[in-house]
């Protein structure tokens, strides 16, 4: 999607961080946004900022791990815009923790936001799209946790799991909709300076209500140091306008993926070798 002047764009997790880093780079892009997050003051005060920038721009209250919300917020887009061009399934949660610690509450809660998330905005608005037949774009906030899992952040895999989902449908997602004119981006970011880590105060009464996130000290000052939100953006906003699948950020962190994958040929190989010997 080459302009994005004049579209309209849907953005969850845009009270803060990367979602209102994608808000105002489409905002400067020409884009008209709907912004979305479960933080209702945090919200008004970003769409404050998104509307100064001289855009049309709407505020809506919204739980992403509830698909009917997600319809209702869908309707409200259409209402106040008539139709929906680009779709940002950014809204996330963090929880470090290891996984035989995990709760059920917590397994309910991440997935619900970070997988579910993502599902309910995806078979929510991509219909819409095609109907308009204008095309469009969507872009999956994952991780490059949903990649590899990287052994200087212990407990993430309860995290890590949600991310590879989220790689998986995106994947899928680009297939099915081949030839449609609807793009489709999976974000997988290293560290980027955000508050994700302490979202407990964010969580829903149905998911046991709001806490004090224990995040570990070492886990807070590499967040603290990460990559700016806006820079993470203009990386958004370019992999948009030229149709890119993978948006990596952090191109040193491509040590890691290629550890895995090498773990992975090296199976491979020596499962040939087990059969070879079986002859």
């Amino acid at each position: 999607m080459k302009d994005i002047n004049g579209k309209v764009a849907f953005v969850t997790g845009a009270a803060n961080g990367i979602g209102l880093a994608i808000c105002r780079a489409l905002a400067r892009a020409g884009a008209q946004v709907a912004l979305a997050d479960i933080q209702p003051d945090a919200l008004e005060s970003a769409r404050q900022e998104i509307a100064a920038l001289g855009v049309n721009t709407i505020a809506l209250s919204l739980d992403v791990s509830d698909a009917d919300a997600m319809a209702r917020a869908a309707d409200e887009v259409e209402a106040a815009f008539s139709k929906v061009h680009i779709v940002c399934n950014n809204a996330g949660v963090a929880v470090v923790n290891s996984l035989l610690q995990f709760t059920p509450t917590e397994w309910n809660w991440i997935f619900g936001v970070n997988m579910f998330g993502v599902v309910h905005g995806v078979q929510t608005f991509v219909p819409r799209i095609r109907k308009h037949g204008e095309g469009g774009h969507i872009v999956n906030t994952a991780s490059m946790a949903g990649l590899q899992i990287n052994p200087a952040i212990p407990g993430i895999g309860p995290y890590a799991m949600t991310k590879y989902a989220v790689v998986a449908l995106s994947e899928m997602l680009e297939r099915e909709l081949a030839g449609s004119g609807i793009g489709v981006s999976v974000l997988c970011p290293a560290q980027v300076a955000t508050t994700i880590g302490d979202c407990g105060p964010r969580r829903p009464e149905r998911f046991g209500g709001s806490y004090r996130s224990a995040e570990p000290a070492e886990i807070r000052a590499r967040a603290a140091a990460g990559m700016s939100p806006d820079l993470v953006a203009e990386r958004v906003l370019h992999a948009i306008r030229n149709d890119e699948f993978f948006v990596f950020t952090h191109p040193e962190a491509r040590n890691l993926v290629e550890q895995r994958h090498a773990r992975i040929i090296a199976a491979f190989d020596a499962a040939a070798r087990y059969y070879a010997t079986r002859k």
